[in-house]
């Protein structure tokens, strides 16, 4: 077999791969137990062994399809059953429980106290006492809870109310604006470009990535990231802000139940409108 052969036979084979790879699905990947393990290791020893010439094409490709289409059928069997679940997977041991480590489920896991230890340090938990739970899951992972006076303290702990997050959204791509993302958002292009001007930008073209969170703060990472910040202009500057002011009070209308401040809201943002419609002519560069 030649060389130019080989590496047909090599492309073919990685497309082949490549195809039933995305027919699986991440589950190779995200849920990566005992059987998903043996499976990814045969696959892709028939793959190297069919670019290599070493058995035949059709033989090969039969192969390939069935190391595909059975894992399919057991996932659609785990998704479907629990009793499937447990035969396929098995059960999670529960290692600690209440403070105490269990040894009985830590011999059936096959795990000794090193190794335990090894899993609790990858959790950043390096002393027995501090925990609380520890459960060695089916695909190998261990779940650790430490005792409670030593969890951290969160804002419901202490009674502060914090506003929920949403999504961040990439807006500005490879000095690009993605105006989907950017109308989900809720901003206008015009409060994006006071804004990325603001951090340096004089147009949408010098910014490689820009990035809105639930608060409207927006990360922006420039081409050029040692250039002088230019002055601002001052006018398109106001125009954006002026815009950015009635986003916001339309925004506050639609969330409040209150009917006064709903109506406050609504008419400063109409109030905001025709003051933008007058003076929108004049604030152009």
């Amino acid at each position: 077999m030649t060389t130019w052969e080989i590496l047909i036979q090599s492309l073919v084979s990685f497309i082949v791969l490549f195809i039933l790879a995305r027919i699986m699905g991440k589950r190779q990947v995200a849920q990566l137990n005992f059987f998903d393990y043996i499976v990814g290791i045969t696959i892709g020893n028939i793959a190297a062994s069919w670019s290599l010439d070493e058995v035949k094409s059709i033989h090969a490709i039969a192969s390939l399809l069935v190391w595909t289409i059975v894992p399919l059928i057991v996932a659609f069997v785990q998704r479907k059953s629990y009793r499937g679940r447990i035969l396929l997977d098995g059960k999670q041991q529960t290692l600690v429980k209440n403070g105490q480590i269990l040894e009985r489920n830590l011999k059936k896991s096959n795990l000794n106290i090193e190794e335990l230890m090894l899993l609790l340090r990858q959790k950043d938990i390096f002393k027995l006492s501090d925990v609380e739970f520890a459960v060695l899951e089916t695909n190998g992972s261990l779940s650790a809870m430490k005792k409670t006076e030593l969890q951290p303290v969160t804002p419901k702990d202490a009674g502060i109310q914090v506003i929920g997050e949403r999504e961040p959204r990439l807006v500005i791509i490879d000095g690009h604006v993605m105006e989907r993302a950017l109308q989900q958002t809720g901003y206008s292009r015009e409060w994006l470009l006071g804004e990325i001007m603001k951090q340096g930008a004089s147009d949408v073209k010098d910014v490689f990535i820009a990035q809105i969170d639930s608060n409207g703060s927006v990360y922006v990472d420039l081409y050029h990231d040692s250039i002088q910040e230019p002055r601002i202009k001052e006018k398109p500057l106001l125009a954006a802000s002026l815009k950015k002011l009635q986003a916001d009070m339309m925004s506050f209308a639609l969330e409040t139940n209150n009917p006064h401040a709903k109506e406050s809201y609504t008419q400063g943002a109409d109030t905001l409108d025709k003051l933008l419609k007058d003076v929108t002519p004049f604030l152009k560069e």
